[in-house]
């Protein structure tokens, strides 16, 4: 009888092993990213298209470059670029200078575009804080529900907007993902991805883009909100003509 005893005590220690090791947020966040791309991020320079701009990131380690490339109304040529050292704009290929009340406008737009489109890489950025909120279902899968804020330092102007990410707890894939937003009166948004592709180890998706009615909804309520269909579909969020290009190793 002392044998299995012995080995009843030893499943019991193994159960209660494997309880401990449950995945943090950090952890989850870490998988996500290597599922979608991981060291490639790094030193990845990425073109695409989205809403008739032409964009392109440049990473070299801790070096970034976002660019952006459009026309406006009267056809003059517009580039910005976002880098470590700040804001620049040239039009029709001369520099300007851009009004102190613009800069951070014009860089959070071109931030927020890169930040979707290289998703999950950006939730570890310093600025970012993970809460594991728990598990929850969509469609039959099963997902973790990551909360995302970020610190006032290092967080931009609009720090204050909340992030959900439900994350496959099989394959560690982003299918779905909230936020809500307090400029322009506020709002929150639920996206669920489609169209997943991989380009040269990158992973990247486009997403349906979804609003809800009431701007002071709980982030973790809009996957039961989407299943009872009770969300209104308003745009789709395509990105196109993508290209990576991968910096050799050395």
């Amino acid at each position: 009888m002392k044998f299995y005893h012995i080995i009843l005590i030893a499943i019991l220690f193994i159960g209660c092993e494997n309880a401990t090791k449950e995945l943090t947020a950090h952890q989850i966040v870490d998988k996500a990213i290597e599922r979608a791309g991981g060291e490639r991020y790094e030193n990845a320079e990425i073109d695409f298209t989205f809403r008739n701009k032409s964009y392109k990131s440049k990473r070299d380690g801790g070096k970034f470059s976002y660019e952006r490339t459009m026309k406006d109304s009267l056809g003059n040529k517009i580039y910005d670029r976002l880098d470590n050292d700040g804001l620049v704009r040239h039009v029709n290929d001369s520099l300007v200078k851009v009004e102190d009340s613009l800069i951070a406008p014009i860089g959070n737009s071109i931030n927020s575009v890169h930040y979707f489109v290289h998703l999950p890489y950006g939730l570890n950025a310093p600025a970012a804080k993970k809460e594991l909120l728990g598990k929850d279902s969509i469609a039959g899968r099963e997902y973790y529900e990551v909360k995302v804020t970020f610190s006032a330092d290092g967080g931009g102007t609009d720090h204050e907007d909340e992030y959900m990410y439900w994350i496959d707890t099989q394959n560690f894939e982003v299918d779905y993902l909230a936020y809500n937003f307090v400029v322009n009166d506020g709002g929150v948004r639920f996206r669920k991805a489609f169209n997943h592709r991989v380009i040269e180890g990158i992973s990247f998706v486009d997403y349906e883009n979804y609003k809800y009615k009431d701007a002071a909804v709980s982030l973790s309520k809009l996957d039961s909100l989407y299943e009872e269909r009770d969300l209104d579909l308003l745009s789709l969020i395509e990105t196109k003509n993508i290209k990576v290009k991968l910096k050799p190793e050395n």
